[in-house]
């Protein structure tokens, strides 16, 4: 078993090499383009894998700087909401305090009128009565219109500050 034959060897290494040559021909053509197809196939995948991993990340950073905006828009919103709520307020008050001094200053014009009016009035009938008492006092009828102007300027200066002389 262990013998040495040199024609044996020879045509083992001749089948050999004819083996080889027609492998290499036909099968080491073929399967090493099939194997580095496949890595370009893998080495492909992880370069679209990173590709979308970076859009991914490129993606989620645009929608989280998005979301902070609308955040941002959102309380910039609110505070315009609350300072527009704030001059409503501002303003429907300096109305009502206007109205309400308007109200109050027509209040006293018309107080005033009336006071007027009840003062011409008394008036009127202090000198009829007056009138009348005189008359009755002197049984006789007077000039009723000079009468009346008369007494009318002694009340007017009783009016005007002149009441404690009588």
């Amino acid at each position: 078993m262990f013998d040495l034959n040199p024609g044996l060897s020879v045509w083992t290494t001749f089948v050999f090499l004819i083996l080889l040559g027609i492998l290499w021909k036909f099968a080491w053509g073929p399967i090493l383009e099939m194997v580095q197809a496949r890595e370009d196939g893998i080495q492909g995948t992880l370069d679209q894998a990173a590709n979308e991993r970076d859009e991914a990340a490129k993606l989620l950073a645009e929608h989280r700087q998005q979301m902070a905006d609308a955040r941002r828009q959102a309380q910039q919103m609110i505070a315009e909401g609350k300072e527009a709520g704030e001059r409503v307020r501002q303003g429907i008050e300096e109305k009502a305090r206007i109205e309400g001094d308007a109200m109050i200053e027509r209040a006293r014009e018309s107080i005033e009128r009336e006071k007027d009016a009840a003062l011409g009035e008394l008036r009127k009938e202090a000198v009829d009565l007056a009138l009348a008492a005189a008359a009755k006092l002197l049984q006789e009828s007077l000039d009723e219109e000079k009468d009346r102007e008369l007494i009318m300027g002694f009340i007017d200066d009783l009016s005007s500050g002149g009441g404690a002389q009588a």
